[in-house]
């Protein structure tokens, strides 16, 4: 029988990831996992009136495997799913693949985003309502600060196109994914604690 509280165990993981035992297999699996799962989330996809870019559930996907994994697996994890999206496999929004087109900047702002908000996990940024939402709101940042931008030129918009054609239209979506976020996040971490 352990003496461990059952806080105590969950507070000596990083991220979530860390609360299944260490191995190269579990990183492995992880990895893969998460790319898998940011695929089948960019197949939920609505094309946007006057927009080149979809709502997808893409973006969600890849702050969560971010947040969950940590910076390491979760910009690993972003990386093989750009990667084998480039090389053909049909998991961008909507079943495209490829390199190009003018909504994959926010892929690579995913893969940035990962890695940004896998850092703040580390440091507790997903332990609470408030602080999920920060780093939520920090990760989808990241993404339009690429997005945005690679959006303007691929496309040939002004600035203020960009902004209103990749950057406007999504940010009720981005508010409800934060909301989803600050609920499954904290709770995850309730519950391991009670677990643990």
């Amino acid at each position: 029988m352990s003496t461990v509280a059952p806080t105590a165990v969950a507070s000596r993981a990083g991220v979530l990831a860390d609360l299944i035992p260490a191995s190269r297999t579990r990183d492995i699996a992880l990895v893969a996992g998460g790319a898998v799962l940011t695929g089948l989330a960019a197949q939920l996809s609505v094309p946007v009136p006057g927009s080149p870019v979809p709502v997808t559930g893409q973006t969600f996907a890849a702050l969560l495997v971010g947040t969950a994994l940590g910076a390491r697996r979760g910009f690993l994890s972003l990386a093989l799913y750009t990667v084998l999206g480039m090389a053909g496999l049909p998991w961008f929004s909507g079943g495209t693949s490829g390199p190009g087109g003018s909504s994959f900047g926010y892929v690579l702002g995913m893969l940035a985003a990962s890695a940004v908000v896998g850092a703040l996990a580390k440091r507790g940024g997903d332990r609470s309502v408030l602080r999920t939402a920060g780093t939520m709101v920090v990760g989808s940042a990241v993404v339009y600060a690429i997005g945005v931008p690679y959006l303007a030129l691929s496309a040939g918009m002004s600035a203020s196109a960009a902004i209103a054609a990749g950057l406007v239209p999504f940010l009720l979506g981005d508010a409800l994914k934060a909301a989803l976020a600050m609920g499954a996040l904290p709770g995850a971490w309730r519950l391991a604690g009670r677990r643990g």
